[in-house]
């Protein structure tokens, strides 16, 4: 008797997931986290009307959502005066980032990103044969020069680069960006993750032509809109990529609850307004929480502060090991020199008084 029989890719792979949920670390420690502050989700939640959209849909569930998930199109094409043929929604940025790696990443094809930014984009190369490139961050920003020249160099299909970024919360402003676009080669397509976007400061995002060839942006609706659990994102692009996702994509990917969801948390301006300023406030919270312990928070223009543990990596994993000890979720960057850091997410004022408390305790057993 004999299993089924695994492409040689498949077979390679290792069976991993780029990250652990808190759920799996909460069964470990056979105890819930006390505050929820390491995924970068909206502790503020949706916008009351979203909920209640959510609600409404819920009723309607044993119906296939609209496939061309036509209503939320048209409404991020108003709203961002561009063409509903500009507009790709999937599963969130990850399900995107999917569809875009199936549609160009076959085997051995050389993709561009760097070393420690999001690796849910790598793992995606990754499976599909596609052969990663890294170059390193640069004062904690992602090196964008260093970016385009690898790129250049390995002819590579797509170069990665997030604005604002994760996990050091670092940002460029959107000139330099397009300035950079004159160094992209021919071929290469820039995907750029915009997924902190409405965190940032103006200027931020670049003024470029949704048609464009050249680029693709994601954006999503776990960040600032507060459904990260309802799993909506939405690609910007050239009509003739938009439409080659029409070839990879699930077409019933998108439940109708959360298609219900998104229309109404995207016209609610007010409450998003009001979710930027109450990040801008915990922000300022956990920056001064850790120059209070003697640690440097770094500027950010996202939903977390990356705060630097004046240490190395095994300090900043013992630090981020004593706060889980306590009840606190938090997360750290995967590679040097990031490592250094811990990095919090926005929360509410109940939740960064846990971390207040705790970080003195965990900083202590980590020296100690």
């Amino acid at each position: 008797m004999t299993g089924p029989r695994y492409p040689d890719l498949i077979a390679k792979l290792p069976s991993s997931v780029p990250f652990v949920g808190p759920e799996v670390q909460e069964r470990h420690r056979g105890a819930p986290f006390l505050a929820r502050l390491g995924a970068n989700e909206s502790v503020f939640g949706p916008s009351p009307f979203a909920v209640a959209a959510m609600q409404d849909a819920a009723g309607q569930c044993w119906q296939y959502a609209d496939p061309t998930n036509y209503d939320l199109i048209h409404a991020i094409s108003a709203h961002m005066g561009v063409r509903p043929g500009n507009i790709v929604i999937g599963e969130g940025i990850d399900g995107l980032l999917g569809y875009l790696v199936r549609l160009l990443v076959g085997p051995g094809d050389p993709v561009v990103t760097s070393d420690g930014a999001y690796p849910t984009f790598n793992y995606h190369v990754v499976g599909y044969g596609g052969t990663l490139h890294k170059v390193p961050f640069h004062n904690d920003h992602e090196d964008i020069d260093a970016l385009m020249a690898k790129a250049s160099e390995v002819e590579a299909k797509i170069v990665y680069l997030s604005n604002p970024d994760n996990p050091m919360g670092s940002w460029h402003s959107g000139a330099k960006i397009e300035k950079a676009l004159d160094w992209l080669p021919d071929g290469t397509l820039l995907l750029l993750d915009e997924a902190y976007i409405e965190f940032a400061p103006a200027g931020t995002a670049p003024m470029i032509d949704a048609d464009d060839p050249r680029v693709i942006r994601m954006r999503t609706f776990s960040k600032a809109f507060g459904m990260a659990g309802a799993r909506v994102g939405y690609g910007i692009g050239a009509p003739d990529l938009i439409k080659n996702f029409d070839k990879v994509r699930n077409h019933f990917g998108m439940s109708r609850i959360s298609q219900a969801g998104a229309l109404a948390a995207y016209e609610d301006t007010a409450w998003l307004e009001e979710v930027i300023a109450l990040v801008a406030e915990s922000r300022n919270r956990i920056a001064d929480i850790a120059k209070a312990n003697g640690l440097t928070p770094l500027p950010s223009a996202t939903n977390f502060v990356t705060v630097d543990c004046g240490g190395d990596g095994a300090f900043a994993k013992a630090v981020l090991a004593g706060l889980i000890e306590q009840g606190v979720f938090v997360r750290m960057p995967f590679v040097s020199p990031g490592d250094r850091c811990i990095r919090i997410s926005a929360g509410r004022p109940t939740d960064l008084d846990i971390f207040e408390a705790a970080l003195p305790k965990a900083l202590a057993a980590a020296r100690g």
